[in-house]
Parts: structure tokens; sequence; C-alpha cells
């Protein structure tokens, strides 16, 4: 963190909904070694906020909510073939770096995760149903005012130093909504960029949100048309990025809830991949 950081914890109430975003320190070695184990991972990102979060729960207790800890549980603790080869791909164009050999483990050492939030609630929940409708986008371009905001870090790892694997979720609201933008990044320095995007949409007077998750790839060999200064910006790669997956959801609120439910988490992960 930089010198001076102050952790924070900022609350906004939108209606029905009170939204929450903490930031705060990078785990100390002893809680991260422990977390390492409970997660069968032989090790973790290199600065783990493990605190931070953020969190959206109704005035009934269903809700959803976004933390490092829970992203992690969606990581392959297996590796693929295509991550074999990415990371075979990555030693021969890496011979001479010092860290070379730890790339291939029997873990995805590039934490990608398809992680898209923690349902909250025990006696009501949200309902998540498929469905073909999309975010209005053109909704989210109108000029409103934003009364709140907030990004928060919770995992990066800059895979000895070539390249980048980063997880951050982000808020705004405004009078009429509330978007949120979950977003995990790869870079491979030479070899892969890689995005998982979820957003996520509320109207104020609908009875659900909607999800969206997206996940683009491409090898860096594909990308020989785009400036490299993009490479480390994903909001301007994204556009070269080929779509491989996308899944469209709606969170469906409870048509009865329980005026005092007991919170408890449920986290999703996509449940199957395509190639």
């Amino acid at each position: 963190m930089h010198p001076g950081f102050q952790s924070s914890r900022r609350d906004f109430t939108f209606g029905p909904w009170r939204l929450s975003a903490a930031r705060t320190h990078i785990m100390k070695s002893a809680r991260v070694e422990r977390l390492a184990e409970e997660l069968h991972m032989p090790s973790l990102p290199e600065m783990m906020f493990g605190d931070n979060i953020l969190r959206i729960v109704h005035d009934y207790g269903f809700g959803i909510e976004f933390n490092a800890t829970d992203a992690l549980k969606c990581v392959n603790n297996y590796q693929g073939m295509i991550k074999v080869a990415c990371a075979e791909e990555w030693q021969e164009s890496r011979t001479e770096a010092e860290h070379t050999k730890e790339v291939v483990k029997p873990y995805d050492w590039t934490y990608t995760t398809d992680y898209k939030g923690t349902l909250l609630g025990d006696a009501v929940k949200l309902k998540v149903v498929p469905t073909t409708d999309h975010i209005d986008t053109e909704k989210l371009k109108a000029r409103e005012q934003i009364m709140f905001f907030e990004e928060v870090l919770l995992f990066e790892d800059e895979l000895h130093d070539h390249g980048v694997s980063s997880l951050s979720v982000k808020i705004r609201v405004m009078p009429s909504s509330f978007f949120v933008l979950l977003r995990f990044f790869l870079r491979v320095d030479g070899v892969l960029i890689r995005m998982n995007d979820t957003r996520l949409y509320h109207e104020a007077d609908k009875s659900y949100m909607i999800r969206e998750y997206t996940s683009r790839e491409s090898k860096v060999s594909s990308l020989k048309h785009v400036p490299p200064s993009l490479f480390t910006e994903p909001n301007e790669i994204s556009q070269y990025l080929p779509v491989k997956e996308t899944v469209c959801e709606k969170l469906e609120f409870p048509a009865k809830v329980d005026p005092e439910p007991t919170p408890s988490p449920e986290t999703t992960c996509m449940e199957s991949k395509s190639v």
C-alpha cells in the first residue's frame, strides 16, 4: 500500500439497500499461509486484500458481496491443458528468468477466477435465473449525478515481474440505479491477455438485477496490430480481445421475505467453461 495509507469503510443507502465498501491493508503473511492451506493452494497472490469487500444488502437480508477469499475458491486447483500449454510457452520465452521453474505447479498460477459474487441470505436469497436480457448500456451512458463511487482492490500479483493478475470491483450509484463492475485482468508478458468481467445493474423500480459475465482472451501473438502501450490498459485493450463466453442472468428478489433473516454466504462460480 502507499505510505500513509488509511483503512477506510464507506456506507451508502440506496432505497432499501445498504452499500458498504471496505478498504484496508494487505493480509499478514501468517494469515495468508493459513488461508492458502485452507484453499489447498501452494501460494496466494502477492498482494492479498482479504478484508477488502464490497457488500450490497437489502433491508430484508438478501444481497450480494464481493471478496477475495471467495474469488480464489473459484480458481482451478488443477491445471487444464490450456494453462499447461500457456505455462510452457511462458517458460520458453523466459528461460533466463530466476523463477521460471516455479511457473508449472499443480494449480492455476495465474489465479484466473470466474467468480461472480457471493449471494447473501438464508431464509431469503436472490434467485439466479438465466435470461436473454442484457444491461442497457445506453442508460448507463445517460448523464446522471454520481451519488456514490468506490473502487476496491481484492488481490494483485505481478507474476514475478512478467505480467499482472488482479481482481478489483467498483460501484457507482446514480439517482435511478447502481452499477457494479468486477474485473479479473491477466497479462502474461509475451504470451496472453485475459479479462473476466462481471457487470451488475439494478434500476430502482425493478424487482431484479441483471448480471452479465463476459470472458475475453487473446494470445499476444494475435495482437500485433495493437499498440503494446494498450496491453497495460484494461479499458483500452478489452475491445481487441475476442469474447470466449457470455452468461446473462437475472438475480430476482424473493417474492416473500422474512423480516429477520440470518445471512449466510453462497459463492457463485461459473459451473462450466467454454474453450
